[in-house]
């Protein structure tokens, strides 16, 4: 299949530890792409690539330590609101059944909803939700072509 999804999104997720990101991601596939490390100055940003047949997905994060609460849109919710509240980052995967493994295997907590296949819109696919420790909510997806109904 062709990768149908053209997009120049860029995603950056806001987070206190990074090392988390990288240990929880890391099961899931994803590789260490950029780690500017955290120092007095500055916090840190951290891109992490997972690579299959349909191409790269792509996450980067910033922050690393309590500092990233005062960024200039943040630091008007509560430390405790959900990072990602209202929003699905959505991750399209050649090999569901691979990554689900994966997932059950080392992240079993996380997961909010077991594999299941869908039908919806003359579309047929599997996926599954997790939520990662800080509350980003996951969705792994095989590949629909949202531009065609």
């Amino acid at each position: 299949m062709e990768n149908l999804i053209k997009n120049n999104l860029i995603i950056e997720l806001h987070v206190p530890d990074l090392e988390v990101i990288k240990s929880f991601y890391s099961k899931l596939g994803f590789v260490i792409t950029m780690d500017d490390q955290v120092n007095d100055k500055e916090l840190g940003y951290l891109t992490m690539t997972r690579k299959d047949d349909l191409g790269n997905t792509m996450l980067n994060f910033y922050g690393g330590d309590d500092r990233v609460y005062n960024q200039a849109y943040f630091k008007q919710f509560p430390k405790d609101t959900k990072r990602a509240y209202a929003s699905e980052v959505t991750i399209p995967i050649k090999d569901i059944e691979v990554i689900y493994k994966l997932a059950t295997t080392h992240l079993k907590k996380y997961i909010v909803r077991e594999l299941v296949e869908k039908e919806d819109h003359k579309h047929k696919w599997k996926d599954f939700r997790m939520e990662d420790p800080f509350g980003f909510y996951l969705r792994f997806t095989e590949l629909l072509n949202w531009g065609q109904q």
